[in-house]
């Protein structure tokens, strides 16, 4: 990013901002809501995914932590804790192997196809968020599908989260769910950046020093809008839940097809 103009730093900043409200607001979202942003003034995906990779190591444990602290404060209003622990590990046996596979790409399909079809899905369950109909599907091995895809999806960039998204809001707890996506994502994270250090990929430590406080003031005001959305009535979560789903999928969509 050195031969970067002043704005263009500036841009970059106010996005990585945007990109920590998106996190931490609703628990998901930092990368896929950000990157296509960040490639239209840098078109140069590794530059941007090991510092997107290092914030999401860095917010998840920051959320992971105040979540532990806030449990052995409140432990009654925890509702039975902040993490969704046996849901969390079923659902990483299913995808920790095509999480491998798509780190070590083992497995390539045409971009156009994987994101057409993650998208799609994405888009069918968003739906039903907005009108207050959440698709439950009564087959467990269809979870267990549309989780195998998002951790290949995860594995092979950082954008799989909308589809486990949809999959992990039908089966966790309103008040669990964000914490608990966040040390999913700091698992699956560990395993991308162990793959970029074996590739020798540079993780733009430098830019660290300035882009971290930008996604922190984000952070602090996404957290803000987190406690206000659990605290609303259920159904206006899931329908901001859902239209923010919808316009991940359409973007993603876009950038697939070089719309963006």
């Amino acid at each position: 990013m050195a031969d970067l103009l002043g704005w263009q730093y500036a841009l970059i900043g106010l996005i990585f901002v945007w990109s920590g409200f998106v996190r931490s607001g609703l628990g998901f979202g930092g990368a896929v809501l950000s990157l296509p942003f960040l490639l239209l003034i840098l078109d140069e995906p590794l530059v941007f995914l090991p510092l997107i990779a290092v914030h999401l190591l860095v917010f998840s444990s920051l959320i992971a932590w105040q979540g532990y602290r806030r449990n052995r404060r409140e432990p009654a209003a925890a509702g039975g804790g902040s993490i969704d622990w046996p849901y969390l590990k079923s659902s990483l046996k299913v995808m920790i192997i095509p999480k491998l596979v798509g780190v070590f790409g083992l497995l390539t399909l045409p971009a156009e196809i994987m994101t057409s079809i993650i998208f799609g899905i994405v888009i069918v369950y968003a739906v039903g968020y907005v009108l207050d109909r959440p698709f439950r599907s009564n087959n467990p091995y269809v979870d267990k599908l549309f989780l195998m895809l998002g951790g290949y999806v995860s594995g092979t960039s950082l954008i799989g989260a909308p589809l486990i998204v949809a999959v992990y809001g039908t089966h966790v707890a309103k008040h669990q769910l964000r914490d608990t996506l966040f040390v999913l994502w700091f698992i699956l994270v560990v395993i991308k950046m162990t793959s970029f250090l074996i590739a020798g990929v540079d993780l733009q430590l430098i830019h660290h020093l300035w882009l971290l406080p930008c996604a922190f003031v984000g952070h602090l005001i996404g957290e803000r809008f987190h406690r206000a959305l659990v605290t609303a009535e259920t159904p206006l979560f899931f329908r901001v839940l859902g239209a923010v789903l919808i316009v991940v999928s359409l973007m993603g969509m876009a950038r697939g097809f070089g719309l963006l």
